[in-house]
């Protein structure tokens, strides 16, 4: 527009109706931002708590099992998931000690079954004929297919040879089972320096000696097993085992030393079983105060863990060449637990169980069944 000379700048006027639109356009779209973001946190507070829900569940079902499991959570998983024995053991020369009773005679059977083929120790010749004989008719195996050969732990002069005979019967051994042992029921105060020597020149150093012979024949094919069978109080100490359980550490620490020596030889595998109670005769057989002294009170073998469960779990670990299992039912499966994972609360748990299992032995109880019941006051 022009005055005058002068030219004057103008700005076309916008109606005022114009603006509505782009207000009612941000309007909805700040809403929509909102209720976007407010749903979303929403969403991720339903994500949030079935995450939680979720977890919690998956540890309550954890911790149910674990209530009901008789072995560690790894072999358990490998029982569903891992190598099968009937697989892998089928055909291989697997030599057992202490195999005329109890986890050895278990063994025996079902490895026969598997169609492994056996060296069978103890030094009871009569009983290893019987278990002999039984293999042969739970499986199709020949005479030639097991050996039986005495053996007894103390005689470690005699080890090589025997080993020799073993050899010379198969031409290899692929699996050493050292099974044979003695166990103790008895005070440690009340108890003769005699029997701790025992114990630990049986399951100690018979069962290195054995190991000391075959092993060279394992290295010079590269390949080969050997397991140990301890027992949960190789993991811990209890009360009137006191011979018993150091012979079970030293066994089982001789084992974890000698894997990391053969570290060259990663086709030889080590295993160590850590079983607790299982129904055997070890508690007939057990060493008490004196040598010579048999145990006076066996006791209720019902409560313990079956000796073919056992062993198949065994088996499962060894098939599978898990260096340690534990197996056993509670509370002895979580006292694993706790001396590995928590040793002081461990330690407070096994003292109030340790009190009991020795006041219910010295009122005259067996010494297994006093975990679960109290002596009678009157």
């Amino acid at each position: 527009m022009i005055y005058g000379d002068k030219k004057v700048q103008t700005e076309t006027a916008v109606p005022q109706r114009a603006l509505w639109p782009v207000s009612v356009l941000m309007l909805t779209v700040l809403c929509s931002t909102r209720l976007f973001i407010y749903r979303s946190r929403s969403m991720d507070c339903c994500v949030a708590t079935l995450l939680c829900l979720g977890t919690a569940l998956y540890l309550l079902v954890q911790v149910i099992r674990f209530i009901f499991a008789d072995a560690d959570l790894t072999l358990l998983w490998l029982v569903a998931f891992g190598k099968r024995p009937e697989s892998t053991l089928r055909g291989k020369v697997v030599w057992i000690t202490g195999a005329s009773s109890g986890i050895g005679e278990e063994l025996a059977y079902q490895l026969a079954s598997l169609g492994a083929r056996l060296i069978i120790s103890a030094p009871r010749v009569g009983a290893l004929q019987k278990v002999k004989n039984r293999c042969l008719e739970l499986s199709s195996l020949k005479e030639g297919d097991i050996l039986v050969l005495p053996l007894d732990l103390l005689e470690r002069d005699t080890h090589a040879a025997k080993t020799g005979v073993a050899i010379q019967h198969f031409g290899n051994i692929d699996i050493l089972i050292n099974n044979g042992g003695r166990s103790q029921r008895s005070l440690f105060q009340d108890t003769n320096l005699e029997v701790i020597q025992a114990l630990m020149d049986i399951n100690y150093l018979g069962t290195v000696s054995v190991t000391k012979h075959v092993l060279p024949h394992m290295m010079q094919r590269g390949t080969g097993a050997l397991v140990a069978v301890s027992s949960v109080v190789g993991l811990a100490g209890a009360p009137l085992v006191t011979g018993y359980s150091a012979s079970k550490h030293a066994q089982r620490g001789f084992f974890n030393s000698l894997r990391t020596e053969l570290a060259d030889y990663p086709g030889i595998t080590i295993s160590t079983v850590c079983p607790g109670p299982v129904q055997s005769a070890i508690v007939q057989n057990a060493l008490t105060e004196e040598l010579g002294q048999p145990v006076t009170v066996a006791g209720d073998q019902s409560h313990k863990m079956a000796t073919s469960r056992c062993v198949r779990l065994m088996l499962v670990g060894i098939a599978n060449q898990v260096k340690e299992m534990w197996i056993g039912q509670q509370p002895f499966l979580l006292m694993s637990y706790l001396w590995q994972y928590t040793p002081t609360w461990a330690w407070s748990v096994t003292g109030m169980l340790g009190k009991r299992r020795v006041e219910n032995f010295k009122a005259g109880l067996d010494a297994d069944s006093s975990y679960f019941t109290k002596p009678k006051t009157s």
